[in-house]
């Protein structure tokens, strides 16, 4: 590839990628200086189920920087459309959650940038070019222990248990068993798992990246908000029979105190 063009792309990648960085990060001062709902989890799952959420939050975001080393290092330079926005759209949050006042993260801006996704997305082309791929890895390497530290700290801060690290440790373990054993690649071994584990299906649902991205996304979703719907009717159920209780307490509470006051 031309030395030019490859500049090119670079600042192409670069403009693109600062744009959206500018319009998600005004988005979201909008929202939040609005007060909206929207952005509060609280209106949407149970405070426990949040809590847990957030867990299976941080693992899934090592999960995710994995399975991107996966592709630099086992298929470099594959046309991956499905990837390449995932790419983008998780290198585009980490650089809204970025503290700039420290140079590290400053530079560490830079290195997120994934312009070979951007170079797919943009020009339908990859761009091929071992240094890169080398600081991607590295980044995403770090990432995985800023994201487990993370981990950690929300866990021990909040007193939680660590049950959920079994359940990500099985399907990680599958994850990479699937992806050699059945000699796919990392997304499709992702969606063989997802169906596997939620609905003992076993089959590759979408024939593009996006749709098996689409697919992963309803499996999941589904089964987050089917667990979120049944410990919410728990919670409802056990609140009316407590409320109902305290009720009948107090009543009888106020019976009492009216029969001392009599007999006074």
């Amino acid at each position: 590839m031309d030395i030019f063009l490859i500049i090119y792309e670079f600042v192409i990648a670069i403009l693109i990628f600062g744009a959206l960085f500018v319009a998600g990060k005004l988005i979201f001062k909008k929202l939040k200086d609005s007060k909206s709902k929207v952005l509060n989890p609280l209106e949407y799952f149970p405070e426990e189920e949040v809590q847990t959420l957030r867990q299976v939050f941080y693992l899934v975001m090592m999960l995710i920087f994995f399975v991107f080393i996966l592709y630099i290092i086992v298929v470099p330079g594959n046309d991956f459309m499905g990837v390449a926005v995932v790419q983008l759209l998780v290198s585009l949050y980490i650089a809204f959650t970025l503290d700039y006042s420290s140079w590290k993260n400053r530079v560490l801006f830079f290195l997120l940038i994934p312009y070979e996704s951007i170079a797919l997305i943009a020009f339908n082309e990859s761009i091929v070019l071992l240094p890169i791929y080398a600081i991607h890895v590295l980044v995403y390497a770090y990432l995985i222990k800023v994201y487990y530290g993370k981990f950690r700290h929300y866990t021990e801060t909040n007193s939680l248990g660590i049950t959920i690290i079994l359940l990500f440790s099985i399907i990680f373990v599958s994850f990479i068993v699937t992806c050699f054993a059945e000699n796919v690649d990392p997304l499709n071994s992702l969606v063989m798992v997802s169906n596997a584990f939620t609905s003992n299906g076993y089959a590759i649902l979408g024939n593009t990246g996006i749709g098996k991205l689409t697919a992963i996304f309803l499996v999941w979703g589904g089964y987050t908000i089917s667990g979120v719907g049944t410990a919410t009717l728990t919670v409802a159920i056990l609140s009316r029979h407590y409320k109902k209780r305290e009720n009948e307490l107090n009543k009888r509470l106020d019976e009492l105190e009216s029969l001392i006051k009599n007999n006074k």
